[in-house]
């Protein structure tokens, strides 16, 4: 459960959406080919306005019951959407959420691609790489990535590229793991790479990066889970 959303000043948004659109043109190589996802996670539909109002599209959520729920508000108004699910892809949501969600990020195994690829045959996953061995973040070894990746397409599924969370800590305790990522993808020939949020969102962009995740940089600080 969350306490009750913030709220959330579309006027802010837009200048901060700017701001990090300035971060991406100064440090990408290719900065048209960076798409920045707006993580909702823990505000309310107010996010998702704000977000469409600055002329952000791609919106992403890391619980299905809020994606499900922002979903459906954005058709109702009209608002055009592309949902990415941020979340560890558990099989009895997906029917929920398979309607929805343009783009599963963070793929580890292949039941999860099975259970999507049975509810939404074709769909375009990412698959999460474990940069940083921690317990409970997910993804799977880097070595064992090629394998994942055929096995995923052979359920026809859509495989884009690779996503990366990094570690805790200092921005730059990510580089190490973005580089080998971004050098990972090239090898598979894969173009996207799904890597950086709000902290390491500079580090991310100079390693490579082609799409980065951001909350807090947007929408301002996140209310914490209760």
């Amino acid at each position: 459960m969350i306490s009750e959303p913030p709220t959330v000043d579309p006027a802010a948004v837009t200048g901060r959406v700017a701001r990090v659109r300035a971060v991406i043109d100064a440090i990408s190589a290719d900065p048209s080919a960076v798409r920045l996802v707006g993580v909702t996670k823990g505000f309310g539909a107010d996010a998702v306005r704000a977000a469409a109002a600055a002329g952000v599209e791609d919106l992403g959520e890391n619980y299905a019951d809020e994606l499900v729920a922002k979903a459906a508000i954005a058709a109702d108004e009209g608002l055009s959407v592309r949902w990415h699910y941020l979340g560890a892809v558990q099989r009895n949501k997906v029917p929920r959420l398979a309607p929805v969600v343009a783009w599963w990020q963070g793929l580890g195994r292949i039941e999860e691609g099975a259970a999507i690829a049975a509810r939404a045959p074709g769909a375009t996953v990412l698959v999460q790489v474990d940069i940083g061995g921690l317990p409970g973040r997910g993804g799977c070894r880097p070595e064992a990535v090629p394998d994942l990746v055929g096995r995923l397409r052979a359920e026809e599924l859509v495989v884009a590229g690779l996503m990366a969370v990094g570690p805790p800590g200092p921005p730059e305790a990510s580089r190490s793991g973005f580089r080998s990522v971004a050098a990972l993808a090239d090898r598979l020939d894969l173009p996207v790479r799904s890597m950086g949020m709000s902290d390491d969102l500079e580090v991310a962009l100079a390693e490579g990066s082609t799409m980065v995740r951001i909350g807090r940089a947007l929408f301002g600080p996140r209310p914490p889970r209760r």
